[in-house]
């Protein structure tokens, strides 16, 4: 059953979903990174180029040709098929479409009320289908 970690109090969810990058390919973890709309998935492409001046974080967009060889997996849908399912960081307002696919699942929450506030509702309905939850709160 997919294990769901929500992380709240983020005050810049695409630093934060870098930051969870770096840790996870450090521990030879691979991840898809969904992102909010094209805009956020474009910041998040850029910013994993910037994680730290002697980290590199091999990454691809979601159907670009490297995307099957990589180990970080940028997109803002999750439509279609990826070529792992270990990790997923969702940095949406919903809940991911197909989320069980994936052995784990990071939910993102910033300081933001209308972020929160879907995020609560998110934790609700995983609590009601029974998912392990844990809760970390960013200091």
């Amino acid at each position: 059953m997919t294990r769901i970690d929500f992380h709240t109090n983020i005050s810049d969810k695409v630093s934060y979903a870098c930051r969870l990058a770096r840790k996870a390919y450090g521990a030879r973890g691979k991840l898809v990174l969904l992102a909010a709309d094209a805009a956020q998935a474009a910041a998040l492409n850029s910013s994993l180029w910037t994680v730290g001046e002697t980290d590199f974080l091999p990454h691809a967009m979601a159907g670009d040709a490297l995307a099957p060889h990589s180990p970080i997996i940028v997109t803002d849908s999750l439509e279609g098929e990826f070529p792992h399912y270990d990790m997923l960081v969702n940095l949406t307002q919903a809940t991911p479409l197909r989320f069980e696919r994936f052995q784990r699942v990071f939910e993102i929450i910033s300081t933001a009320e209308d972020d929160a506030a879907a995020g609560r509702k998110r934790y609700l309905a995983y609590k009601q289908q029974s998912f392990p939850l844990t809760h970390f709160v960013a200091a």
